[in-house]
């Protein structure tokens, strides 16, 4: 655990070097301001002096106003520097934590398909954020606890040691003595806070996944389940918190236990010099003065160190993310893709899922500039994964895969997915108005390009019946409209974009006869001067290719047109053709 608390601080650091000016503002303003508060405790002391010495009052009252005006100056003093660290600190926090908070984005979203696959939705987003609120408490922690406690405890050792050195020497073995106990019972808590993080994170990504699945529950009657799993989850969660609590209580019995043998040691201490005559009644105003100065820093102090350890464990998940190298990386002085005539080759390309089962096997293909080519074969046979490998969500095993001559593992992928235009079998929407899901493919997009898109789509017909029409939110996800429109959109999303590659994954599946009629021709406009690799089970929608390769075990079975397939007596392509043909007529 201390190895992420060493990354997360110089994660945060790095951040916090950003704005060296504000932060410096900050940590000199908090400095003077506490070095304020402790000056002011010795006009008392000689304020008390006066008014317990020799002589008549008229004699003292113009000592004693002099003392009572160096502590309103002071008071001001101190009060302005605090006003400056409170704008300052202010500044400092929020532009670091926009910072932070930008940076968790960008390299969050550079992870790879997989890392997404392996994590829920609502747990990543709880890590970001929790990430961020973890810098805002351990900063806040810094600013108004732990740094003036150090300050003010350095400047009354250094008046204590003017007075008396061995009281001086007794506060600072006792601040040692407390420093000691605090920091290591803190260590002792720090990993149940960690479990009780990780309880959290836990339940967080099991309601996220319940709520993205209501309707499953609903369907197979598991609401009592689901029910039980939360209530048990949340009583793991209530068990640590509830530990955690209790180890708080045991610390603070145990600082304040130190505090009382403090002031006893220190007032105990101040009579005997003061029977020596070493000691005035204004020291003892300045001893106590200190004494709870020195409580209400390290009480709090306590308690900041327990804090920033658990602000510590509520950011180790994200920091593991941070520190966890992107899977797939652009490779060292990385080019963009240039297109000139689309033509795609895969060569010798193997491939395996972690390494277990071999998906690809030693595969070449290769797809002409502008031709439409269709994969076909049975689940599992490695059409989808292809599609993966091209966009390179994923790197090969070994082989090469190339655009126009270029190895895509040598180009930016971002020039690659500009290149590619993708309409998948369960297109996904953003929580956005239609416009935007539709302008998303090309951002720069008029608002009539919008509309023509969606024509070509045939989506204008049923956006146009919404009373916002193309301003109307879709939902999570797209929830609010039907399957068919969700693809219909993604479709127009795809005309948009132009991209001189055109992957269709099953992008009639979920349309019924009528709209996908309607859609073949947009698909017909889309594919045009393109070159097109499509995905589909139902074989109907592909006889136009240009050709077809049958995948089976990832590997190249079979390849041709819909009509040489069909001639092959014991061929895969045909037995496939006559079970969704011949089978539905018989």
């Amino acid at each position: 655990m201390q190895d992420y608390t060493k990354k997360t601080f110089k994660i945060y650091f790095k951040h916090l070097k950003k704005h060296p000016k504000s932060f410096l503002l900050v940590v000199s303003s908090i400095v003077l301001a506490s070095a304020g508060g402790i000056v002011i405790p010795i006009f008392y002391k000689d304020f008390f002096n006066i008014l317990a010495g020799a002589g008549d009052v008229e004699s003292k009252l113009p000592g004693m106003i002099h003392m009572i005006l160096m502590v309103l100056l002071f008071n001001v003093i101190t009060w302005v520097f605090w006003r400056i660290t409170t704008f300052a600190a202010g500044y400092f926090q929020t532009q670091s934590m926009v910072s932070i908070n930008n940076s968790s984005f960008e390299y969050l979203h550079k992870h790879s398909v997989s890392f997404f696959n392996n994590d829920f939705t609502g747990a990543l987003v709880k890590r970001v954020n929790r990430f961020t609120r973890a810098f805002d408490g351990i900063m806040e922690a810094f600013y108004w606890t732990f740094l003036p406690a150090i300050v003010s405890i350095v400047f009354i050792v250094i008046v204590l040691w003017q007075s008396n050195m061995w009281m001086s020497i007794g506060v600072i073995v006792w601040v040692v003595v407390f420093s000691f106990i605090n920091y290591h019972l803190s260590l002792y808590k720090l990993k149940h806070d960690i479990k009780r993080s990780e309880a959290d994170s836990k339940i967080t990504g099991f309601l996220a996944d319940t709520i993205t699945n209501n309707a499953n529950i609903k369907l197979f009657s598991g609401y009592k389940r689901e029910v039980k799993t939360f209530a048990k989850l949340n009583e793991e969660l209530r068990s640590l918190r509830f530990f955690s609590w209790k180890l708080t209580g045991v610390f603070d019995a145990v600082q304040a236990l130190l505090m009382i043998l403090l002031e006893f040691g220190m007032l105990y201490f101040a009579i005997k010099l003061w029977q020596r005559g070493v000691l005035t009644i204004g020291d003892f105003f300045l001893i106590q003065a200190y004494v709870l100065a020195i409580f209400n820093r390290v009480w709090n102090f306590g308690r900041v160190i327990r804090y920033v350890y658990e602000q510590i464990a509520e950011a180790k998940e994200m920091t593991e993310i941070l520190e966890k190298p992107h899977e797939i990386k652009d490779a060292r002085n990385a080019k963009d893709l240039q297109i000139s005539q689309a033509k795609i080759e895969l060569k010798d390309v193997n491939f395996s899922y972690r390494r277990t089962r071999r998906v690809i096997k030693n595969l070449n293909l290769s797809i002409k500039p502008k031709e439409k080519l269709a994969l076909v074969g049975v689940s599992g046979s490695g059409k989808s994964t292809l599609v993966n490998l091209l966009l390179r969500n994923y790197d090969l095993e070994s082989g090469n895969i190339l655009i126009d001559d270029q190895k895509i593992s040598c180009v930016k992928q971002e020039s690659i997915w500009k290149n590619i235009a993708l309409v998948n079998q369960d297109p996904i929407l953003f929580h956005r108005t239609l416009k935007e899901n539709i302008k998303y493919g090309n951002p720069g997009a008029t608002d009539a390009e919008v509309v023509k898109a969606a024509k070509q789509a045939h989506c204008h017909g049923f956006i146009s019946q919404f009373s916002e029409s193309y301003q109307t939110f879709v939902g999570e996800r797209g929830v609010k409209l039907s399957g068919g429109e969700r693809q219909r959109v993604a479709i127009a999303r795809a005309i948009l974009k132009n991209a001189p590659i055109l992957i269709l994954d099953e992008a009639t599946s979920s349309l019924d006869s009528d709209s996908e009629q309607l859609i073949q021709g947009a698909l017909a406009n889309l594919m045009k001067d393109k070159t097109v690799m499509v995905i589909a089970h139902r074989l109907s929608t592909i006889r136009q290719m240009d050709r077809i390769v049958v995948l089976d075990e990832g590997q190249i079975i079979e390849q041709g047109t819909h009509d040489e397939l069909l001639k092959k007596s014991k061929g895969v392509y045909k037995n496939l053709w006559e079970k969704q043909v011949g089978g539905f007529i018989k």
